[in-house]
């Protein structure tokens, strides 16, 4: 738990006012951004130092043996294991050859900023290198809510009090190295380079890399494109390999002058698509972020999320701390869902490679116990009209359905609903529990009353419904597309 006076207290902010070494672990995961189908770890622009580097697409893993010394029945003969994928937030800094590291040389000021209405985590430090050369660094990150396949970072560096020489080196990284794992043999397998290179480009300020795994057979593809600004002469060049895109960036830079470089990423991944419909499918992606550009998608993602916190907010009088707690637990939980969209709500919004499920088949899309999100009008179309077999809320057999919560001692009007207007349990039957699932929205309420409570509308999923047969998830899944 970080318990530590460098994090600030703001209804609207999570700040962080100092960097601590020893909790950068924990300051990614707080940090972490996502949108429920692309999903970045908070680590530094630069990559290291870092806790645990982290990239996921919900719904990519690999597949791996579970061997024993002795085999047994019922014990699950292969583990799915969700893997990190290519890293497209790297961009490293270079100052006068002094490569720029946080571990060396003097970081005079560092602070990050997650904005809980705006939807984008904010860098801003000082640093000089063991050479005496000071420079200014600033970023701004974001995962689209509003353009599921983009993430984007904005990177300036800006020369303090002498003429510097720069090199900015933003890349594409698969299979990135991992810290080694504990000797713990509860802890999960980290696959090691999980990805198996196909294609690999560099064209002018576009870079991509298309992989696919080997045992699940997910081909994940990843591509950047870019945007320079900065004083003349500033160069630049691409280049390419099987695990590593390159674009480099060349500068010099005096007192007070700046070198900007806007970095678009998209993702794509499918089981069933060819390599030229997935390359297509990120290539038509960046050149839809880019037509939008960095200011759209600030200004896209900023709506979005006014719409979202105008029916979603919860407000708590006299505890700052709580209230900040209360708006930071809910913009999490929106992350983990917002854009999954008929697939499967992934547990958290960036779980550590080597999260391990042994269940037959893999999470389906209405694998989801819960709504993931407060906000409601994604929901309808997830979980009710997610399968043309699904009937809509309170229609059906097997379903039930409720208006409103029932006054005290009066009988429920909803069969088999408690008097609490929450689902009531569901009969034993001999379909497995973990194949029927809950699906709950909270609409706005309909009166203007302050006493009265928003009405519920609930509804129970009958087995069958948009969730397949144990036999048949793992094809379900590896068939998906991201």
């Amino acid at each position: 738990m970080i318990t530590d006076s460098s994090y600030a207290v703001d209804p609207w902010l999570l700040r962080e006012t100092d960097l601590r070494l020893d909790l950068l672990p924990q300051s990614e995961s707080v940090f972490a951004l996502s949108n429920g189908h692309v999903g970045w770890r908070a680590n530094l622009d630069e990559g290291e130092p870092h806790g645990l580097p982290g990239s996921y697409l919900n719904g990519v893993y690999e597949r791996r043996p579970l061997p024993y010394a002795e085999a047994g029945y019922g014990y699950p003969e292969a583990g799915q294991t969700m893997i990190n994928v290519t890293n497209g937030k790297i961009i490293r800094l270079l100052v006068d050859d002094e490569p720029f590291d946080l571990r060396y040389g003097r970081l005079r000021s560092h602070e990050r900023v997650l904005d809980l209405r705006g939807g984008v985590l904010h860098r801003t430090c000082e640093w000089t290198s063991p050479s005496g050369i000071s420079v200014r660094v600033r970023s701004t990150r974001l995962v689209s809510l509003t353009q599921r396949a983009i993430a984007a970072v904005a990177y300036e560096v800006e020369a303090i009090d002498a003429q510097i020489r720069v090199v900015v080196q933003s890349e594409l990284v698969a299979n990135e190295q991992l810290p080694e794992r504990g000797g713990d043999p509860r802890v999960a397998e980290a696959l090691e380079s999980p990805l198996k290179p196909e294609e690999n480009a560099a064209d002018d300020k576009r870079l991509r890399l298309i992989h696919c795994t080997e045992a699940s057979c997910l081909r994940v593809a990843a591509a950047a494109d870019h945007l320079i600004t900065g004083p003349p002469p500033t160069r630049y060049a691409s280049e390419s390999a099987d695990d590593v895109a390159r674009l480099t960036v060349t500068s010099v830079l005096e007192p007070g002058q700046v070198l900007r470089l806007e970095k678009l990423v998209a993702y794509g991944w499918s089981g069933a698509r060819s390599l030229p419909a997935v390359r297509d499918q990120v290539e038509a992606a960046l050149a839809g972020a880019a037509s939008t550009g960095w200011r759209g998608l600030v200004a896209q993602q900023r709506g979005w999320l006014e719409d979202f916190w105008s029916r979603a907010d919860v407000e708590v009088e006299g505890d700052a701390e709580i209230q900040q707690a209360v708006r930071f637990a809910l913009f999490h939980v929106l992350q983990a869902g917002a854009r999954a969209e008929e697939r499967a709500i992934p547990p958290r919004a960036s779980p550590a490679p080597g999260t391990t499920a042994t269940r037959s088949g893999t999470p389906t899309p209405s694998s989801c116990p819960c709504s993931p999100t407060p906000s409601p009008s994604p929901w309808p179309r997830r979980c009710a009209g997610g399968s043309p077999s699904c009937p809509p809320p309170g229609t059906g057999p097997g379903s039930w359905a409720t208006r409103a919560p029932p006054s005290p001692g009066a009988p429920s009007t909803a069969r088999n609903a408690p008097p609490t207007g929450r689902p009531a349990p569901r009969p034993s039957t001999s379909t497995p529990m973990w194949r029927t699932r809950w699906c709950v929205t909270w609409p706005p309420p309909a009166t203007t009353s302050s006493s009265a409570r928003p009405p519920w509308n609930c509804w129970w999923r009958p087995p069958g419904c948009g969730a397949p047969s144990a036999t048949t998830t793992t094809t379900a899944a590896s068939t998906s597309t991201g």
